[in-house]
């Protein structure tokens, strides 16, 4: 079913979610999918990644149409018919994170993930802890930072909340609103 284009495992840290393919369309195998990502990515040959039983598989888009501001109506290769496509529904759509930056909306996303092992350091509350990940599964990219005594805490990926970042001595200063370190805990 999938193109063996890619040589190599898809592991979770390469994809970012882009999308969610939503029901079956016609006979012809046609999906109806709401994607976060423009229509571009999907245009310049990107694999749209499916998990297929705990595997990151990727397929390729034969066409792409608008459906409404959204959603659109997706082709892929070696999806033919209406039984072929009904294993897409409610599949979630993946993008490799390498891929994907320039076709978010924001730009938050594909630099988020660089900041994994920086110190996060507030301008009122001193040290909050080091970058561990990212969580992206939200509109709002979050940094999951660990705390100096081992509990996790979220932090908004927001330029309004980032000061200054020193890639030299890998830490990220920052002025969060007041209670945000506090509301997590």
């Amino acid at each position: 079913m999938a193109p063996d284009n890619l040589t190599e495992m898809i592991t979770k840290e390469e994809i970012v979610e882009i999308g969610k393919f939503q029901k079956t369309h016609a006979l012809k195998g046609e999906l109806n999918a709401i994607l976060d990502v423009d229509v571009d990515y999907a245009e310049e040959d990107y694999p749209m990644i499916v998990d297929v039983d705990g595997i990151y598989v990727p397929f390729y888009v034969n066409s792409i149409r608008p459906k409404g501001t959204e959603t659109y109506l997706i082709s892929l290769e070696g999806v033919d018919s209406q039984e072929d496509a009904k294993e897409f529904v409610n599949k979630t759509i993946y993008g490799l994170r390498k891929d994907v930056g320039e076709y978010f909306e924001t730009e938050d996303l594909d630099l988020a993930s660089d900041f994994v092992g920086y110190e996060l350091v507030d301008s009122e509350f001193g040290k909050v802890g080091k970058v561990i990940g990212v969580d992206d599964s939200t509109a709002n990219v979050l940094f999951i930072v660990e705390t100096p005594d081992g509990n996790t805490v979220y932090v908004p990926v927001a330029e309004e909340f980032i000061m200054n970042i020193d890639d030299e001595a890998r830490r990220i200063a920052t002025s969060l609103p007041e209670g945000l370190i506090n509301l997590n805990s």
